[in-house]
């Protein structure tokens, strides 16, 4: 019988009905897209970093761990340093520059010999590796998304290069510039951002790391086996993205309050009549607030579900239409915008549920 009155609560008012599935909707939508998208970018950049095959990474004091951050700041001398301890097979000094002309990219200045060293040669989709100073080699979603093809010229920090072959991802950045062009470049000659250690084994990480870490001038580098370099790159320590992420969950909660309240608010106004012919049939305040609470809980398993569909088929669009954009759209998030989804249209429908059951059968009964 409740069951019944609900649903034709609901069929009744099919505007307000479909306006308060859609503000959850957007609600569940706006929290999965978000941090789809922020841990998208996060896994991608750690797996395009263990795909470079280095056991230990060096960094200059005061280098953060994302990439393109450090600059050139130390001279590629020091992998000589490195390079003669044990246990060191070859070190590969590598530039890290940040490019901000048609979006935020990292750009890899890389001595093409000791970096296909690191981790196996570059698989090449089109084309081979650089031929001259003005060659640069981009992977196969750049390509994609920039309708490259190898021959073309491309423009990257106001210079242009040639294309001179589209490799698979994940090897690092997605552009690839010949070490001593990208020196020229910026102005730092003989420099390097970060230098990558291949090991003769990686058991022996932990051992080097320390061992680099004694030797004069390098006590204060930042030194990290390639697994700790990995592990580090989580939630909890990439700057801002903790409370980004609780700022969107925040205005998304605010959002489907605001919305369930007024919408049912205004319902239980509307059916003040209604309210108090039940209440003289002998309807309890629990029942009251049971019919009101169950609305908005079929309200909002209606809204979660499309707020899902929704979010899946942007994932799916958003990943063929730009290809560097990486979405994750995990149970872990789906479970947390089922639940926040919930508490918000739970909260906003309480007050109008109380309101409603407080109200006085005589004074309903003669309500206009």
């Amino acid at each position: 019988m409740m069951n019944k009155l609900i649903v034709a609560n609901l069929v009744h008012r099919p505007i307000r009905s479909l306006i308060g599935i859609l503000a959850i909707a957007l609600e569940v939508a706006l929290i999965l897209l978000i941090a789809g998208l922020c841990y998208g970018i996060m896994n991608d950049t750690k797996t395009r970093n263990a795909g470079i095959g280095a056991d230990v990474i060096v960094q200059p004091p005061g280098s953060s761990f994302l990439a393109g951050i450090s600059g050139a700041p130390v001279p590629v001398k020091v992998a000589d340093v490195i390079r003669n301890l044990p246990h060191v097979k070859l070190v590969s000094p590598v530039i890290w520059q940040i490019s901000t002309s048609g979006g935020i990219e990292v750009i890899d200045g890389i001595s093409l010999p000791s970096f296909e060293a690191l981790g196996g040669a570059f698989q090449y989709v089109a084309g081979g590796p650089f031929r001259g100073p003005n060659d640069i080699l981009v992977d196969n979603y750049i390509a994609e998304q920039k309708h490259v093809k190898v021959g073309d010229a491309m423009n990257v920090l106001n210079h242009d290069f040639r294309v001179a072959g589209i490799v698979e991802n994940g090897r690092g950045a997605r552009k690839f510039l010949p070490i001593a062009t990208l020196q020229d470049l910026i102005g730092a000659k003989d420099k390097a951002s970060v230098f990558y250690v291949k090991l003769d084994d990686p058991a022996n990480a932990d051992a080097v790391v320390q061992e680099i870490k004694n030797q004069p001038g390098m006590e204060k580098y930042s030194i990290l086996s390639t697994r700790d370099y990995l592990s580090m790159m989580t939630p909890s320590h990439l700057p801002g993205f903790r409370p980004f992420i609780g700022l969107v969950i925040s205005v998304s909660l605010v959002i489907g309050f605001l919305v369930i309240f007024q919408s049912m608010y205004a319902a239980v106004m509307e059916r003040t009549r209604e309210i108090g012919i039940l209440k003289a049939m002998g309807a309890s305040k629990t029942y009251i607030v049971g019919v009101i609470l169950r609305e908005t809980g079929l309200l909002a398993v209606a809204g979660i579900a499309l707020g899902i569909l929704f979010s899946l088929a942007a994932s799916w669009g958003i990943r063929h239409r730009f290809p560097l954009v990486q979405v994750v759209v995990s149970a872990e998030w789906i479970l947390y915008a089922v639940a926040i989804a919930i508490v918000g249209a739970i909260a906003g429908a309480t007050y109008p549920a109380f309101k409603a059951a407080a109200k006085d059968p005589i004074e309903a009964l003669a309500y206009e």
